[in-house]
Formats: structure tokens, C-alpha cells, sequence
């Protein structure tokens, strides 16, 4: 059985909780527990729906079940990095436009790498919370105002404009 360098033991149960009204989900990848809790605690704090994988193979397990709004990714993880899976979530039709955030040391070589996979934002370890959910936040607008305008926004728009005048 390997165990990573926190001491846990592979398969990790995946957290997952159900926020009623949750205006977003994020899947949270990071081998250390207590970072995990931290990011979790905090984007439950503003709302959203936080699910967790110890990993990058786990986090490739699941992603598609539980379909996230944002992943946020450690870089030095057992297993499978973060960078590696950014790279294979870019290469999947389904995740490629998938908001992606590195949450780690951030040194030069992982945002160089990083930006060359098209990840969308960095956070360094140690970081403000609130600056993590700003980053977060940002993303999932992005992604919202990104599908709006993809499934013509003008158009529902249009159709408000209508429904207002038959209505007068």
C-alpha cells in the first residue's frame, strides 16, 4: 500500500458534500489533509460545493462524476502531480475548457509550465484565504459569463424584451 507524505494511505475516501443553494462546485486536489480542510472549510464558508481528492489519478477519477465548476491543483503530489494532471485534463474534450487553479509553492518552473498547459490562475502556499476565494470566484464567473455568451445571452435578452412589452 503507498502512502503519501502526510502518512495517508491510498485510496482516499473522496469528501464530498451536498451545500444546499451552493452557487458553484470545486474539486480540491491536494495530498496534505490539512490543506485540503483549509481550502474546503473555507470555499464552504462562501457557499460553494468542496469536493477533495489526495491526487491527481484520483482527482482524474472523478472529475467527470462530479463535473466541478473549478479544480484547484497541488503541484508535488504522489502518484500523479498537479502539472501532469492539468496537462491530461487540457487533453480531455470534456474538461479541456475546465477552469484550473495551481495552489502550491508557485515557483518559477510551475508557472512557466503551467501557463504552457493553460492554467487559468496560481495561488502560493502559504496563501490568504481570501484571496482564494477571490481566485475561485473569479474563475467560476469567468466560466458562467463564458457559457452565457456561448449559448447566446443577447438572445435571452431579446426574449425578456419581448415577454416586457407583451405584458404592457
Amino acid at each position: 500500500m503507498e502512502v503519501g507524505k502526510t502518512g495517508t494511505r491510498w485510496p482516499v475516501r473522496t469528501y464530498s458534500r451536498v451545500v444546499p443553494g451552493a452557487w458553484g462546485r470545486v474539486l480540491v486536489v491536494d495530498d496534505n489533509k490539512v490543506i485540503r480542510q483549509l481550502i474546503r472549510v473555507n470555499l464552504e464558508l462562501e457557499g460553494l460545493e468542496v469536493v477533495t481528492a489526495a491526487d491527481g489519478a484520483e482527482c482524474l477519477d472523478v472529475v467527470h462524476q462530479v463535473r466541478p465548476d473549478v479544480v484547484t491543483l497541488d503541484v508535488v503530489m504522489p502518484r500523479l502531480d498537479g502539472l501532469r494532471t492539468a496537462a491530461q485534463l487540457r487533453a480531455d474534450p470534456r474538461t479541456r475548457e475546465l477552469p484550473l487553479a495551481i495552489v502550491s509553492a508557485c515557483t518559477p518552473y510551475e508557472v512557466d509550465s503551467g501557463s504552457d498547459i493553460g492554467v487559468d490562475a496560481f495561488l502560493a502556499k502559504p496563501f490568504e484565504p481570501a484571496e482564494l476565494v477571490r481566485i475561485v470566484r473569479r474563475l467560476i464567473e469567468e466560466k458562467k459569463d463564458g457559457a452565457e455568451a456561448e449559448t447566446g445571452g443577447l438572445l435571452g435578452a431579446e426574449e425578456g424584451e419581448i415577454a416586457g412589452r407583451a405584458g404592457s
